[in-house]
């Protein structure tokens, strides 16, 4: 499988940082006065950094990257020495990204001897607890998919697994009818059925874990304030992306994130929900344009919602 991945000249590169904010997954830090990939599960290789190198040290490279393979990844990191593998393995730490994370690990023992680092002080560093594999830390909250910051990218476009406990999720179900003075005390509200962020079709990286094998909804901006009950009826049990075909703009990118999900991230299905109104309609233009530029096929499903809030029209395309 050939991917676009961004490719960093470290002979060019001079540490400045400002390519740092341009990449909304979080994958590009300055470590050791040179900015590293350091995950390329994050690359969405759509380039937004590359704007911002005045030493045009990044470009986009075509390479294969099959099924991603962190064994693969480690045999590089390690290489850079201790704090990339560090930064590497929170990264994968900050996106719930178990399963990665431990296969580095395990590379790392199996291979200590060839280090030129302290396996135990990355994993200190990473876990912050002493002689334990970093797994991420779970909190007992409604919701547990915290990201702290590093590196200079912009939080509000990070990559989140929103976490909900089961009887949570399905609270309206079992509430008493609801009463005027129950809507005024607030204890009849619905749960939300979200379970990533970002959502903005822009922001969202493509390969986050939200979308691996799963029922996406790509729906107008101004559905879900038309539906009533958008998220117990439509969103739930699905990933979320959001777009306005006409007011936002460089929707090519659209096509390319779109066509990602379907060939990289391996979705199930797609349902498109637009406004009635007529310049919505582009919205499914788009996705039929990634669905014909993918090599995978996936059903893709219409749902057209009317201005006072009902769904008038749904067949599969």
């Amino acid at each position: 499988m050939v991917r676009e991945m961004v490719k960093i000249d470290e002979e060019l590169c001079n540490g400045c940082g400002l390519c740092v904010p341009g990449c909304h997954e979080g994958a590009l830090q300055i470590i050791d006065g040179k900015a590293r990939l350091i995950s390329d599960l994050m690359c969405d290789g759509l380039g937004a950094c590359i704007g911002h190198c005045p030493q045009n040290a990044i470009t986009i490279e075509k390479r294969e990257a099959e099924a991603y393979n962190e064994t693969k990844v480690m045999e590089t990191m390690v290489n850079k020495g201790k704090n990339t593998v560090v930064a590497h393995l929170k990264h994968l730490k900050d996106h719930n990204e178990t399963g990665y994370l431990r296969e580095g690990v395990k590379y790392m023992r199996e291979n200590e001897d060839k280090l030129k680092f302290s396996l135990q002080e990355v994993i200190n560093e990473v876990h912050g607890h002493n002689g334990h594999s970093p797994e991420p830390v779970h909190h007992h909250a409604q919701v547990h998919a915290s990201h702290h910051g590093h590196g200079g990218s912009c939080p509000g476009s990070r990559s989140m697994v929103i976490e909900r406990p089961a009887a949570a999720a399905h609270q309206f179900q079992s509430v008493t009818p609801v009463t005027a003075e129950a809507t005024e005390t607030g204890a009849a509200a619905a749960q939300s059925e979200l379970r990533q962020w970002p959502v903005q079709l822009h922001l969202v990286n493509p390969q986050a874990p939200y979308y691996r094998n799963a029922d996406i909804l790509i729906a107008a901006d101004c559905t879900a304030f038309a539906l009533g009950d958008f998220h117990q009826r439509y969103l739930r049990g699905k990933s979320l992306a959001i777009a306005c075909p006409k007011l936002d703009s460089n929707m090519d990118v659209y096509i390319s994130k779109i066509t990602a999900m379907i060939d990289h991230a391996q979705i199930n299905t797609i349902t498109v929900m637009i406004m009635q109104v007529p310049c919505c309609g582009g919205l499914l233009q788009i996705v039929k344009s990634a669905a014909s530029a993918a090599q995978r096929r996936v059903p893709i499903k219409l749902m057209v919602v009317s201005i006072e809030g009902a769904i008038i029209r749904e067949e599969w395309q």
